[in-house]
């Protein structure tokens, strides 16, 4: 059964997750609520001890890299709409070109430029009253009738390609900095990404298996990742297993018991705002067949900041680090 979300909680979504469910038949505009495995959700078994989870959030933890250039950009007035790419011309040196950004860009040293969407929904206004020389989105970026707006009133529109994996993250970074007309800058960058995401990767020991599960319970939306959700990339760099990419078909799944009987995950991965959504641990734990799990029955869970794991740019090498020693953490108890 095809999950489904109200027109307010799709524009609460990643902009990434978003693209996935209109990839996939996941959302339906006109409805205003959903119930998604509304009588298996009465079916809870046996109750695992509730934990805390381990939480992964920007800070000390959670650096981005960053590099420092004297090279002077071709655009000054810049509005990246694309994800992660107002993260990606910060990190490029080039911050003081950004006049907005969307509100999945989250590094702390943008805090000084205004978010210009309600939600992930453009407001064309908004942007065309910054004066912005260039704009840059994405395939994810709307609604369509604002980005024909911004293009008539003259503004330079660009679309950038979006990165669902590791080994995407620098054609992102050269598109981005092709873009604003600081190749040489982004270059440098997707380097320095390369260089440290290589030193981050650790092989973890017997390979644990992870499931990563996407949960709205305001919306009563349940997925599970598969092949293709962006988090199988990074599970594989720490050297464990995405036990959804390897039992289901598309990139987001309705979450099942069957599904989890099946997968038999020793860690649960899960968003931060999404495991608040469902009431915390507690909550997570009555969800059908979640206690049943290795990951249930040892309290298993690993929550990360919505913003942070599926951004696929600076601050990616390391997440990595952090999901690799929260992973083996985890598998100690």
């Amino acid at each position: 059964m095809a999950a489904l979300v109200s027109p307010t909680d799709y524009f609460w979504l990643s902009a990434s997750t978003r693209r996935k469910y209109r990839q996939n038949g996941l959302v339906r505009a006109r409805l205003a609520l959903t119930l998604l495995l509304s009588g298996s959700l009465l079916l809870t078994g046996c109750a695992a001890s509730v934990t805390t989870s381990k939480s992964i959030s920007i800070g000390a933890e959670v650096k981005e890299i960053s590099i420092t250039t004297e090279q002077a950009p071709r655009f000054t007035r810049v509005v990246a709409l694309a994800n992660g790419s107002a993260e990606i011309i910060a990190a490029m040196g080039q911050k003081q070109i950004l006049v907005g950004r969307d509100i999945a860009s989250t590094m702390p040293i943008l805090q000084t430029v205004p978010i210009v969407t309600s939600g992930h929904q453009v407001i064309p206004e908004k942007i065309i009253s910054l004066r912005p020389d260039l704009v840059l989105i994405d395939a994810s970026t709307g609604p369509q009738s604002a980005l024909t707006a911004l293009r008539q009133s003259q503004v330079r529109v660009v679309v950038i390609p979006e990165a669902w994996k590791i080994s995407e993250i620098a054609s992102k970074v050269i598109a981005i900095g092709s873009a604003v007309g600081a190749l040489a800058s982004a270059r440098a960058l997707a380097q320095k990404i390369a260089a440290q995401i290589g030193a981050s990767q650790l092989n973890l020991p017997n390979r644990p298996r992870i499931a990563f599960l996407y949960l709205r319970g305001t919306s009563a939306v349940y997925l599970m990742g598969g092949p293709g959700s962006g988090t199988d990339s990074l599970i594989a760099a720490i050297g464990a297993i995405d036990v959804g990419a390897a039992t289901l078909k598309h990139p987001f799944n309705s979450l099942t018991s069957e599904a989890l009987a099946k997968s038999r995950p020793d860690i649960l991965l899960v968003m931060s705002k999404g495991l608040e959504s469902v009431g915390g641990m507690k909550g997570l734990l009555a969800l059908p067949g979640v206690a049943q799990t290795p990951a249930g029955k040892k309290g298993r869970v690993i929550d990360v900041d919505d913003s942070l794991l599926l951004a696929f740019g600076p601050r990616t090498p390391a997440l990595v680090s952090a999901l690799s020693s929260a992973v083996a953490e985890a598998m100690k108890k």
